[in-house]
């Protein structure tokens, strides 16, 4: 077991100062000890002739008063050095106390701001540490500006990602105004109508892209204005396709959040599982229930083919496509990467797990309304 910083300097304090204690004690009984008895014994006696025996009797009394000072030094010296330190380490642990208190500060600062849900969600905090500018206040500052420069980097790629996507959004609409303009023309040839509409259609896939930029840069941030959702009504809603068999069983499942951006969540995870189906006899499953533990849950099954379950994890980046999918998917791969921060933005979580006959299933946890 590892003793913490106040217990360690405790100890440091208090061994110090029984060490210094019992070497004074030491020392004053060495001293003592080599007192010569014959000197005491012809300081007293002077010139004066001593009685017959008398010098072996008063060297006896001066050697046994030396014995008993000896021992009521060793006996009363370390019952007083016993209290003293007692009263030492007590007073060491107070004091070491007073002087781990700002790492304390600083410790529950950045762990409030590591279990944040969200990469940059804590970032705004500061320590703000007060006091004289020591080892500790200087470590608070350098931490603050730490933060300060993490939190400008985040806020900035967050700022331009939204603006990139609103400048692209322009010349992709006037490309494709231009392109159903030359499409209607009667005289257009069957190569210019095909070219035409592969065109049109990559022109939707980066329209579909941009517009899951900007859901992405505003779903990771905390939502602040929060409403009561039922997921329910939004699975009803949004829980159909026409490709493949869809099964709904919602139940009660009330949070707090934004009806929008739940229901994006809810409507990603179906159609991704509607995409990455079986041609055959697919399935997609649909349940949301509130669990015991206070949380609601979302879990969304489909049938489909065989993911590893190494590659799980990182179907919840940004771009990831699993296999050939990367080539031929008409999807932009944002889908799971905008759930897991739709999630996250109001203080749940996701997670995904392969299932052996093939196919996903992915439940999203949410903080259940009050």
């Amino acid at each position: 077991m590892r003793l913490s910083v106040r217990a360690r300097l405790t100890l440091v304090y208090g061994g110090l100062f029984v060490v210094a204690g019992m070497v004074l004690l030491g020392v004053l009984y060495a001293l003592l000890s080599n007192q010569k008895p014959g000197s005491a014994a012809t300081m007293v006696q002077g010139s004066d002739p001593a009685p017959p025996g008398g010098d072996v009797l008063f060297r006896t009394i001066v050697e046994d008063t030396q014995a008993t000072t000896l021992s009521t030094l060793l006996q009363q010296g370390g019952v007083a050095l016993l209290v003293v330190s007692a009263t030492t380490i007590a007073l060491g642990w107070l004091i070491a106390g007073r002087l781990v208190q700002p790492l304390h500060q600083i410790t529950a600062t950045a762990r409030r701001i590591a279990e944040a849900p969200a990469a940059d969600r804590g970032l705004h905090e500061r320590i703000a540490l007060t006091g004289p500018n020591d080892e500790v206040k200087q470590l608070a500052d350098t931490f603050d500006l730490m933060l300060a420069r993490l939190d400008q980097s985040f806020d900035g790629q967050r700022r331009f990602i939204a603006s990139a996507s609103h400048e692209l959004r322009t010349p992709l609409t006037l490309n494709r105004t231009l392109l159903e303009v030359a499409l209607a023309e009667e005289g257009a040839s069957p190569e210019v109508r095909q070219l035409g509409s592969t065109l049109l259609a990559i022109n939707d896939r980066h329209g579909r892209l941009i517009d899951g930029l900007l859901l992405l840069a505003r779903s990771d941030r905390e939502v602040t204005d929060r409403s009561y959702v039922d997921l329910a009504d939004i699975v009803d809603h949004v829980a159909v396709s026409d490709t493949v068999k869809v099964l709904a069983d919602p139940g009660e499942a009330a949070v707090l959040g934004d009806p929008v951006l739940l229901e994006r969540l809810v409507q990603n995870l179906v159609e991704n599982g509607v995409r990455h189906n079986v041609a055959d006899r697919g399935w997609v499953r649909v349940t949301t229930r509130t669990r015991p533990d206070g949380w609601v849950e979302l879990a969304v099954a489909n049938s489909g083919p065989v993911v590893p379950r190494y590659e799980v994890p990182g179907l919840f980046e940004p771009f990831h496509r699993y296999g050939r999918e990367r080539l031929v998917s008409p999807g932009a791969g944002l889908g799971l990467s905008i759930v897991r921060a739709v999630a996250r933005a109001h203080g749940g979580d996701v997670r995904a797990d392969a299932r052996d006959e093939g196919g996903l299933i992915v439940t999203v946890l949410l903080p259940r309304a009050p």
